[in-house]
């Protein structure tokens, strides 16, 4: 028995072990990171090494050769938290400006055929940016840096180097096809003709450059992630807003009132395309003060035979093929949206039944992963590479779970208020310009559709992560064929089963289907995968009866599923009462902010009221601090705790 402080409890009697067991090494085999290190040899007995002091996360390390600062120690658990909040804020603070960008965008080309056509020759590049800084090359570059960093004697520089310029090379390539295709592409993504066709390649042809700047936003922000700064990627696309809105404002000010693509001019369409493309670009450049902080200086090099870049090359060519598959699925999802809204067109139903819909809920659905699960998952992933590093995968599997349990309060509050209050929130967000009431009540609809699978979206996002930490960008593609594939395939059987009017909620109901899926499947492979034998203590005793500890993941996927279940019941009475309340505040848009008011206030106190009777009170703790609401700590049990 120990005390708290690791030191021998002098009231307790210790029986010595029978007979001691020798620790038995770690067998290389299946599940073991790719970054293992061999066993180290013993040390001699000498005389003790007192360690050298270590920079901190927010302390630079001495500088190496080239002048670049080499990577710091791990942070602290304080430091993640404190990494995780400056980014949900910046994420926050990026997403609130974007609904007023929507908003822009849907007053200045409304929700018909004009904004459509805006719609897909922009989709393109964010959908590219999202797969780069959500997952593929973000979460494939990061272990690679952390590892370079580790074991090259130059603390990774040249490495880092190497790796930019080459991915920097391949960029210019993609993008330059890209808008070399684009007439290819907008037909892939819709079946337009005549002049909203021409539009739409025009929009393409200013926007697609934007795919270059996104990926040299993604490569130097994996740059600071990976030296622990947080910060700077999530607070510069608040400039990208900014100047977005700003272009949309002066185009509606100089007399921007076309209502169809044959009333665009050149001259509107090249103020909006490369408008968009600009604040892409100040948002890249937006990171140079915080590189120039960290000490980083880029110098291109071209040696890049023989320089190990093989493995990250391998990794990233995984993840590109991660994003043609995905770009694949949307441009099936766009055009059964975009063929949907035609037809309810041609039916005279007077409601946005089209891609416009689908987009906007979908915008609406994603803020509370990018806000809570993106930023805890980007503060885990450098401290997740040094675990895998070092071999310790249960690491990873318990620094996931922990992470899942952590937000959990938060992510199935915000799914219960999209459900209960999705009306008051679409009107408050979109209900603005030539959008009808109609119009945000479709969009109401998708996101209620939508929002049954946010948790399972938002867990299945933060698991994925655990193979990028190990080096494994294989397993997620193919986890990704299986989602994206589900979710296309269904969204085609919603437009083949279902009339006009139900098409798009039927998809919206197809990807909530495809995520719950995709989560069971990615958590149980993450788990065979993480689950590796217990190591044997050298004091353990000999167990007579033969039985061997049990292989653990760390993931603890019954608790954490147990625990969603528990906060969704709780808050079941506050999101009833919150509905019933909405609605009697009528549908203006005062109306809407009171109701969207008094529903939050109602789902927040349900949650507060039933979550410790029904054994979830220390998931909604952190959540009431951070309101700032006196919130009783849950009582600790007796008995043995689970790890």
């Amino acid at each position: 028995m120990h005390n708290t402080n690791g030191s021998p409890d002098p009231f307790v009697y210790v029986d010595p072990p029978t007979l001691a067991l020798g620790k038995v090494p770690v067998q290389p085999g299946y599940g073991q990171s790719p970054y293992a290190q061999p066993p180290v040899p013993p040390v001699p007995p000498g005389p003790p090494v007192v360690p050298a002091p270590q920079a901190g996360a927010d302390q630079v390390a001495p500088s190496s050769e080239d002048g670049q600062s080499t990577p710091t120690a791990a942070p602290s658990t304080a430091s993640t938290g404190r990494n995780g909040l400056i980014m949900a804020l910046g994420s926050l603070a990026s997403r609130a400006l974007g609904f007023v960008r929507s908003a822009m965008i849907v007053a200045a080309l409304t929700t018909g055929p004009l904004g459509d056509s805006f719609n897909v020759a922009n989709s393109l590049p964010n959908i590219v940016y999202m797969m780069l800084i959500g997952g593929a090359l973000a979460s494939v570059f990061v272990p690679e840096l952390v590892h370079a960093a580790q074991t090259h004697q130059d603390g990774g520089v040249a490495y880092t180097d190497r790796l930019l310029t080459l991915c920097g090379v391949l960029l210019v390539v993609l993008t330059l096809g890209a808008w070399l295709a684009a007439p290819a592409i907008v037909d892939l993504y819709s079946h337009y003709d005549g002049a909203q066709r021409d539009l739409t390649i025009a929009f393409a042809r200013y926007c697609l450059p934007q795919i270059f700047f996104y990926g040299v936003f993604t490569l130097l922000g994996q740059v600071l992630n990976s030296r622990d700064r947080f910060g700077a990627m999530m607070w510069t696309p608040v400039l990208n807003n900014v100047v977005a809105i700003a272009v949309f404002g002066l185009y509606m000010v100089i007399g921007g009132n076309a209502k169809d693509a044959g009333s665009m001019t050149p001259g509107m369409t090249m103020l909006l395309g490369l408008g968009s493309t600009l604040g892409i670009v100040v948002q890249a450049l937006g990171l140079l003060p915080s590189l120039r902080s960290a000490r980083f200086r880029f110098r291109p090099r071209f040696d890049w035979k023989g320089a190990g870049l093989t493995r990250p090359l391998r990794s990233a060519s995984w993840a590109l093929l991660l994003v043609l598959v995905t770009q694949l699925a949307f441009a099936v999802i766009t055009r059964v949206s975009t063929s949907a809204g035609q037809q309810a067109h041609d039916a005279g139903l007077k409601m946005g039944l089209g891609n416009f819909a689908y987009t906007n809920a979908y915008q609406l659905f994603v803020v509370p992963q990018g806000v809570i699960t993106i930023s805890l998952v980007t503060a885990l992933l450098p401290g997740m590479s040094r675990a895998a590093t070092a071999g310790d995968l249960t690491k990873i599997g318990s620094d996931l779970s922990e992470m899942l349990r952590n937000s959990a309060a938060m992510i199935v509050t915000a799914a219960v208020l999209f459900f209960a209050l999705a009306p008051q929130i679409t009107a408050v967000a979109y209900g603005y310009g030539s959008s009808s009431a109609a119009d945000t009540w479709v969009i109401a609809q998708v996101l209620m559709a939508f929002a049954l699978g946010l948790p399972a979206f938002c867990a299945q996002y933060a698991l994925a992560r655990g193979f990028y930490a190990m080096g494994d960008a294989r397993t997620p593609f193919w986890l990704t064929v299986v989602t994206t594939g589900s979710n296309a395939g269904l969204s085609c059987l919603a437009y083949l089963l279902l009339t006009p009017r139900w098409i798009i909620i039927g998809m919206a109901v197809a990807h909530t289907t495809a995520c719950v899926l995709s989560i069971v499947i990615t958590g149980w492979a993450l788990g065979r995968r993480l689950r590796t034998p217990a190591p044997v203590h050298p004091d353990a005793t000999l167990d007579l009866s033969g039985r061997r500890p049990a292989p653990r993941s760390g993931l603890d996927g019954g608790r954490v599923v147990a625990l969603h279940l528990a906060l969704a019941a709780a808050c079941a009475p506050g999101a009833l009462a919150a509905h019933w309340l909405a609605t009697r505040f009528g549908a203006t848009l005062f109306g809407s902010l009171a109701g969207l008011a008094v529903g939050s206030l109602a789902v927040l106190l349900s949650l507060f009221l039933f979550a410790i009777p029904l054994g979830a009170g220390a998931s909604v703790a952190p959540l009431a601090r951070k309101l700032r609401i006196p919130y009783p700590a849950p009582a600790v049990t007796a008995g043995k705790h689970r790890r």
